[in-house]
């Protein structure tokens, strides 16, 4: 096909036809982006958690995940755990206002018979009367990757990470990760509970106060002053973007910005009038109909002989 295009191109002369066949094309093969991308990434970049991280706590082997993200791209929407940070969501979509939001942020272990079973993301973003969760499930795998993301109940999210950091049988016990004192303390529980001396739910509640001394699980009421401390931030937030300023720190950022934007606006006044300064004082002589030639005009080159 290729030999008989080019016979015809010369009886035919038809040069552009076959400049045209020899241009390669790129074929994009990456979606179209038009009329979202700038916003799109603003959004990713600018997600603010309602609260704060919990620390990292758990099996310390588990410690390399700190610090990383990863994702994983699933229907039209892009899913991003940061272990021990947070879970957030981006819709992948062509419409002009693309959701992106945080589905929860990192407090706690839920812990089942001396498992680390899932790690509990809550206080993501609001979703009705509720905030978005997430639990994180570690299954063992050959390399780290987000498997699935789904959503069994309104705003609750079910995340199945693996990872080859769990695939010894002994790495999420609870018990091997506790200091020497929570662990005796447990070695009693255990001996009430075979005794007699504890019902279920209470063995089940001395353990799980234990494991709140030991940083895996929140307590009740810490938990719920978390979760009250943020609502009255946004509260203040809105009354802020209201024209309110709420504490101290705000009003000094707001005038540390406002400082910044009139030095700014100084700086480009200042340059905007020494350039008219220089435009005033620095015209050339041409303008007034004289062409000069090393620093003489033509009409004193043409009195001395120049032509």
């Amino acid at each position: 096909m290729d030999q008989i295009l080019i016979i015809l191109c010369n009886i035919m002369a038809l040069p552009s036809v076959c400049i045209a066949r020899e241009v390669s094309m790129k074929i994009v093969e990456e979606p179209s982006s038009f009329g979202y991308p700038y916003q799109q990434e603003s959004q990713e970049e600018t997600l603010k958690m309602r609260i704060t991280p919990s620390n990292f706590s758990g099996p310390s082997h588990l410690l390399v995940l700190h610090g990383k993200c990863f994702t994983k791209i699933d229907d039209s929407y892009k899913y991003e755990l940061c272990p021990f940070s947070n879970v957030t969501q981006h819709e992948q979509s062509l419409r002009w206002n693309p959701y992106s939001g945080i589905l929860g942020v990192w407090q706690e272990w839920n812990i089942e018979n001396n498992t680390f079973q899932a790690m509990f993301m809550g206080e993501g973003d609001a979703c009705g009367d509720h905030y978005r969760s997430v639990k994180v499930e570690l299954h063992c795998g050959e390399k780290h990757e987000i498997e699935s993301v789904t959503e069994p109940d309104k705003c609750f999210y079910l995340l199945i990470f693996k990872t080859p950091l769990v695939c010894h049988k002994h790495s999420l016990l609870v018990y091997p990760t506790l200091n020497e004192t929570l662990r005796h303390q447990w070695d009693l529980i255990e001996g009430e509970y075979f005794h007699g001396e504890l019902t279920t739910q209470g063995y089940n509640k001395k353990l799980h106060h234990l494991f709140e001394r030991a940083g895996y699980m929140l307590p009740p009421s810490k938990k719920q002053a978390i979760a009250k401390q943020a609502v009255e931030k946004e509260n203040m937030k809105e009354e802020f973007h209201a024209g309110d300023f709420y504490d101290l720190g705000t009003c000094t950022d707001e005038y540390k910005k406002l400082k910044k934007e009139v030095e700014n606006l100084r700086t480009l006044l200042a340059t905007y009038q020494s350039s008219n300064k220089t435009s005033e004082t620095d015209k050339h002589p041409r303008t007034e109909g004289y062409h000069y030639y090393e620093g003489r005009s033509m009409e004193d080159w043409e009195d001395h002989g120049g032509y």
